[in-house]
């Protein structure tokens, strides 16, 4: 008979994920894409079926709801799988390693950046709207209003029809700031920092798919939180924005459970 190296009944890492565990806003597709993100981003790195399995069932997801996820995120050219023996392997497409490596900056910058050098940008409406909706598509910039952008660094080339200019100092409204961080998107990170607040620090002895499960927890929400809006000083923060206090709460319970050698997944003891 085989059991999974450390793999018994943990009463710390149970209570842990019903902390960490945000199972109203679970797609499980972007589960994955967060785990992969996170444990095997790089190129040649592979997951086995049953690994995945193993981290992400404590989650509350069944196997039939993984499968399903996987099939999407294939369908959607994120993810390849393979047979190695009698076993499956999964791993990111060249255009899932990109799609990642993309936003892991922001995922796991462990201080927000303080942009400067400020322009702003207004587009006549209708005239001038396509070259600004273009210009948006750029991450150093945020919408002000339909025909108004806020941008940071080098202004773009080519705006002969929007008016373009250069700001030394900012007055940011209360209006600006809850379209910026919208009362959601606060709500959730504030529930993120208290749940973070409510994990003790892990015991030792913890499997390396228990770590890989809290670790994809963790990212996931962080993931859901700090990508949903953009990188701004604090004198764009609404005031009850808790964003860097769980910043920190989330690269200190990184820090204690640190990233486990994909080999170490499949561990067996007899």
């Amino acid at each position: 008979m085989f059991i999974r190296m450390n793999e018994q009944h943990n009463p710390w890492f149970d209570t842990a994920v019903q902390h960490l565990n945000d199972p109203q806003n679970q797609r499980v597709w972007s589960v994955i894409v967060s785990l992969f993100g996170d444990l095997a981003q790089d190129k040649g790195a592979q997951i086995s079926g049953g690994a995945l399995t193993r981290i992400i069932t404590p989650m509350g997801i069944k196997p039939e709801a993984i499968r399903v996820a996987l099939h999407r995120l294939r369908k959607d050219g994120w993810i390849e799988s393979a047979r190695a023996g009698r076993a499956s392997v999964h791993y990111l497409t060249e255009y899932g390693r990109s799609q990642s490596a993309a936003v892991t900056p922001r995922i796991y910058e462990r201080r927000a950046a303080v942009p400067g050098d400020w322009h702003l940008l207004v587009a006549e409406d209708g005239t001038g709207q396509a070259t600004l909706d273009e210009v948006l598509l750029l991450p150093n910039y945020v919408a002000v209003n339909r025909t108004t952008a806020l941008g940071h660094g080098p202004m773009p080339r080519n705006l002969n029809d929007v008016m373009a200019a250069e700001v030394s100092n900012i007055a940011v409204p209360g209006w600006l700031k809850s379209r910026l961080f919208p009362e959601h998107l606060r709500e959730a990170c504030t529930a993120l920092q208290e749940d973070l607040s409510r994990v003790t620090p892990p015991p030792s002895g913890l499997s390396a798919a228990q770590i890989g499960t809290l670790r994809t927890l963790a990212v996931h929400r962080w993931r859901r939180v700090v990508l949903r809006h953009p990188d701004l000083p604090a004198s764009f923060h609404p005031a009850d924005w808790t964003g860097e206090s769980c910043r920190t709460l989330v690269f200190q319970l990184l820090d204690q459970l640190p990233l486990p050698a994909l080999s170490t997944l499949d561990d067996l003891l007899e």
